[in-house]
């Protein structure tokens, strides 16, 4: 078997099962285990597959679901670098509420194999922990959204209630002077009660959604306490951001390749 050829069948492997263990892996492939381990080498510096204790995760690419269809190619490289630095405001041991947009769901998938207590309303944000032994995983149930794959309306907000977190990541679909908004009523709903639930909120959300606004209003901008976006929002932005008292952390692209800071 050629080397590409063991790769891709490798990666179906994982992404079929979600995760897998190296033994079963080089069974399966009829080669050692340092092989396996090479080839996952690669596949991890591709994003798609990362290592734990006792095997690997699949975490490639968003499940074919409309929202993620249209929204996860769009400013794809800025919503990975805005995920890269938001992972670091997160410790180890946090219990974190992850909404169903499409850079949480890249927030997601660099949290998968920490020791975290995760909370969510998202189908494809839940099927990325399913197997992930290291963490905990709650999964908010309501009406489900067929475009979205998220849990939404009034039994998603009554059990978000009852739930108390140590961070809420959320998306947004636009934000402008009087705060952050989204596109579906419901979901604006069930994004206030997911703000309700926790000590901190951290937006994330690339800089082409500041200046624009959407149907809902979920919050003013200083009701949340940290937001992470890329480097491109403007100075503009930056400064009624700090003015309402957000911590502003900006990611960065530096030679194509994400890092962050505060500025």
């Amino acid at each position: 078997m050629l080397v590409e050829e063991r790769r891709n069948r490798l990666l179906e492997l994982v992404r079929v099962r979600r995760f897998a263990s190296l033994p079963e892996l080089a069974e399966e492939l009829a080669v050692s285990e340092s092989t396996i381990r090479r080839d996952l080498e690669q596949l991890e510096e591709q994003g798609v597959a990362r290592r734990i204790h006792g095997g690997v995760l699949y975490c490639g690419t968003s499940p074919k679901l409309p929202h993620f269809e249209v929204r996860q190619p769009a400013h794809w490289a800025e919503k990975r670098a805005i995920a890269q630095r938001a992972v670091r405001l997160i410790e180890d041991g946090d219990t974190v509420l992850l909404d169903g947009g499409s850079t949480t769901y890249e927030v997601a998938r660099l949290l998968v194999g920490r020791p975290l207590h995760i909370v969510t309303n998202s189908l494809p944000v839940a099927n990325l922990f399913a197997a992930d032994t290291l963490s905990d995983l709650v999964m908010v149930g309501g009406n489900i959204c067929p475009r979205t794959g998220v849990a939404q309306g009034p039994l998603a907000d009554q059990m978000l209630a009852s739930l108390r977190v140590r961070r809420t990541v959320l998306s947004v679909a636009g934000a402008n002077e009087e705060g952050f908004f989204n596109n579906n009523l419901l979901l604006v709903a069930t994004e206030q009660a997911m703000m309700r639930a926790a000590e901190e909120v951290i937006v994330v959300a690339d800089s082409s959604k500041f200046g624009r606004r959407s149907l809902g209003h979920v919050c003013p901008l200083g009701a949340v306490q940290h937001v992470v976006v890329d480097e491109r929002l403007e100075g503009s932005w930056r400064a009624r951001l700090r003015e309402a008292g957000v911590d502003l952390v900006l990611a960065q692209l530096t030679d194509g390749q994400p890092s962050g800071g505060r500025k």
